[in-house]
């Protein structure tokens, strides 16, 4: 089954990483996924480069950076095979961003027919 982990993450604590170990366990954890043939990532720009937009009662509203506040922001995203949910938490646990936020962890609807 394919999953979607979206990645998200507080951008202080991971710049204050220590980042030659932090690329090192990423270098690690695609090369996983790939030998796997799990899937692969990528990585986003941080949230001060995100725009918004919004539209409520006809009225659009485009604001820079992300809408909700919060602490941590979507950093990035994996698609994966796995086996099954189980399986999927477990290559979320090996990311290395989950020490540092969130991985979410989502089935992706297959698609019938034309709808894709």
């Amino acid at each position: 089954m394919r999953y979607m982990m979206l990645i998200h993450h507080d951008e202080a604590a991971l710049a204050a990483a220590p980042q030659k170990e932090l690329w090192a366990d990423y270098a690690a954890f695609n090369d996983a996924l790939s030998k796997a043939g799990a899937g692969s990532g990528e990585r986003l720009q941080p949230s001060s480069a995100a725009t918004t937009v919004r539209q409520r009662n006809g009225k659009t509203d485009v604001l820079d950076g992300p809408y909700a506040d919060t602490k941590e922001q979507f950093a990035g995203y994996f698609f994966i095979e796995a086996a099954d949910l189980d399986d999927a938490i477990a290559w979320a646990k090996r990311c290395p961003s989950s020490r540092y936020g969130s991985i979410e962890v989502r089935p992706v609807v297959e698609a019938q027919g034309n709808w894709k």
